[in-house]
């Protein structure tokens, strides 16, 4: 398997310092969190110069950049026009940087809107993306997140926008915890469409917030997802997935070293 996180876990790093950690602690690829006030520098507002010299350190580190991470979402009729043209600026710098994958939301549902009423708009919306994201060979993936967990939802939305290069960001955490899917069960739901993968363990607490652990002391089973990703020939990142947890110097070596113990038992 390959591993990544993506730069929440070093907000405060430039980019020479967040390709640097990555190569010290093992992790192959790096998710630079886009739009959100980090010091990485790799935004859609950078130069062409700047995107060349991103693309270059991240070559010249050996680490690759696996995905560029936005706040993109689609089910807002009022902010809906505006977060495709980001989409659009983002696709244009993940190609431009080398990245492959391009991370999405649905969005959070207006309280008193049900799926079946939002999902049209985000069919659209992606599919709109489609073609542009294929031009640049960049598959954009819709992340099971916010109001869209649930594994037969996002399946649904896969099938009405049938393109290639729309496709799933598999958070192994967020079905498990808001709808009591197991490991197996999500993820035959969501295989044909699985392009990215992120983790992370925690604990629900008693306000119902998620609680970030280190990996093996929540809810998470990472063998079980392990096991499906590894017989299914998933062949692209795993990308820790990390905000406001222990120090960078602290998680991502030591989560990197469970995952990878939690990967050889599930051979």
């Amino acid at each position: 398997m390959k591993y990544a996180f993506m730069s929440f876990s070093c907000p405060q790093l430039e980019w020479s310092g967040v390709l640097a950690a990555a190569a010290a602690y093992g992790y192959a690829g790096v998710e630079p969190r886009i739009g959100a006030g980090q010091r990485h520098g790799v935004e859609t507002a950078a130069s062409a110069d700047q995107r060349r010299q991103i693309k270059r350190m991240a070559e010249d580190s050996g680490v690759a950049i696996c995905c560029v991470a936005t706040g993109c979402s689609f089910v807002l009729p009022e902010t809906v026009a505006r977060h495709i043209e980001d989409a659009k600026a983002a696709i244009a710098l993940a190609a431009d940087i080398g990245a492959t994958r391009l991370r999405v939301f649905g969005g959070d549902l207006p309280q008193g809107t049900r799926h079946a009423e939002a999902m049209p708009l985000l069919v659209d919306s992606l599919a709109a993306l489609s073609s542009f994201a294929a031009e640049h060979g960049v598959v954009v993936c819709l992340e099971t997140h916010d109001s869209w967990t649930d594994p037969e939802h996002v399946a649904d939305v896969m099938r009405q926008v049938n393109h290639p290069h729309i496709a799933v960001n598999w958070d192994i955490a967020h079905p498990v915890r808001y709808h009591g899917y197991t490991m197996e069960r999500a993820y035959e739901m969501l295989k044909p469409w699985i392009r990215h993968v992120h983790f992370h363990d925690g604990i629900t607490d008693a306000n119902n917030k998620f609680v970030f652990k280190p990996i093996g002391e929540g809810i998470v089973d990472h063998a079980a997802a392990l096991r499906q990703l590894k017989r299914g020939g998933y062949d692209g990142f795993l990308s820790g997935e990390w905000i406001n947890f222990d120090s960078y110097d602290v998680h991502l070596p030591r989560e990197i070293a469970a995952v990878k113990r939690l990967e050889e038992a599930a051979s």
